[in-house]
C-alpha cells in the first residue's frame, strides 16, 4: 500500500470515529435519524457526482446498476443494525466489535472472491490489530463481554461486522472491477437509504419530528463526515490498494475513538487501553508493509 493510500485510509479512520461518536448521541432516534444523515449526505455530495458523472462518462451496462443496488442495500442495513445496537448497548463494545469482525471477514473475502494472496506480515497485522481492538474495547478485562449490556453489544456489532465484511467486498468490486467512481458508489448507496425509509417516515411524521429534535446538527455532522470516510476508503482501493489490507487497516478509528473518549467524552484511558492502542498501531504498520 503506497504511503499516499495509507493517508487517506488513516484520516479516514479519524473521521469514522467522530461521525460514530455523533450517531452513539443520537441512538434514540433510530431509524429515522439514519433517514436524516443519509438525505444530507445525498443533498451535500450531489454537486460533486453530477461533475464527476459529467466529467467522466460511466459504462452502465447491467453489472453496474446491479452493484449499486446491492451496496445500497447492504449499507441500509449496516446503518440501522448499527444504530440500534447503540440504543442497546455502550460505544465501547459495539463499535470495537463491529470494527474487528468486518476486517477479518472482509479480508477473508478478498482472499477468496477478489484472488488476493495473503502475506504472512499481512496476516500477523491483521492478528494485532483485532487483538488490540479487543484491548482497548475490554481494558484487559474480558468478563465485560459477560454481562448483559456486553452480551447485547455482541450480538449487535457481530451483526454490524458482518454487513461490514459484505459491504466492504461488493464496494470493492464495484471500484476496482467495474471502474466506479468511488464518490458515485457512495452516494447511490446513500441515495437507496432515504427512498426505503421514506415510507416509514412518513406513516410516523409526528413521532419523527420529535425524534429529530435536538439532533439535526447531528444529523448534518454525519451526513457529511459519514461519506468522506468512506469515500477515501474506496479512492485508496482505486489507488490499487488491496482490500485485505484496508479494511483492517480501517480499524485505526479504534484509537481516534480512544483518543475521543478521552478528550470529549472524559472516559478513563487505563493502561490496558493504551497496551491496545500500540498493539493496534504496530499492526497497522504491518499491514502497510505488507
Amino acid at each position: 500500500m503506497s504511503i499516499a493510500a495509507a493517508s487517506l485510509v488513516v484520516l479516514a479512520a479519524f473521521i469514522h470515529a467522530t461521525w460514530n461518536m455523533m450517531s452513539k448521541r443520537a441512538a434514540a432516534a433510530g431509524p429515522i435519524f439514519v433517514f436524516a444523515y443519509t438525505l444530507v449526505a445525498c443533498i451535500a455530495y450531489s454537486p460533486w457526482v453530477a461533475w464527476v458523472i459529467v466529467r467522466s462518462p460511466m459504462n452502465w451496462d447491467a453489472a453496474v446498476p446491479a452493484c449499486l443496488i446491492a451496496s445500497g442495500i447492504i449499507h441500509l442495513a449496516y446503518s440501522l443494525c448499527l444504530q440500534r445496537g447503540y440504543q442497546m448497548a455502550d460505544l465501547s463494545v459495539v463499535y470495537p466489535v463491529a470494527r474487528g469482525t468486518g476486517p477479518l471477514l472482509s479480508s477473508m473475502g478478498a482472499f477468496i472472491l477478489l484472488g488476493e494472496a495473503p502475506t504472512s506480515l499481512g496476516l500477523a497485522g491483521l492478528v494485532c490489530v483485532v487483538g488490540g481492538i479487543v484491548l482497548v474495547s475490554t481494558q484487559g478485562n474480558l468478563s465485560a463481554f459477560g454481562k448483559p449490556a456486553g452480551q447485547a453489544g455482541i450480538r449487535w456489532g457481530v451483526a454490524t461486522g458482518l454487513l461490514i465484511a459484505s459491504y466492504t467486498v461488493v464496494d470493492a468490486y464495484g471500484v476496482k472491477a467495474l471502474a466506479i467512481a468511488p464518490v458515485v458508489l457512495d452516494w447511490f448507496a446513500n441515495l437507496l437509504r432515504p427512498i426505503l425509509l421514506a415510507p416509514v417516515v412518513l406513516r410516523t411524521m409526528p413521532r419523527a419530528r420529535a425524534a429529530m429534535r435536538g439532533n439535526w446538527w447531528l444529523a448534518i455532522g454525519v451526513g457529511l463526515l459519514s461519506p468522506l470516510s468512506y469515500i477515501l476508503v474506496l479512492a485508496a482501493m482505486d489507488m490499487g490498494a488491496p482490500a485485505s489490507v484496508v479494511a483492517p487497516a480501517r480499524e485505526m478509528s479504534m484509537m481516534a475513538g480512544a483518543l475521543l473518549g478521552l478528550v470529549v467524552l472524559r472516559e478513563p484511558v487505563g493502561l490496558w487501553r493504551l497496551v491496545g492502542c500500540a498493539v493496534m498501531a504496530g499492526g497497522v504498520v504491518m499491514l502497510g508493509l505488507s
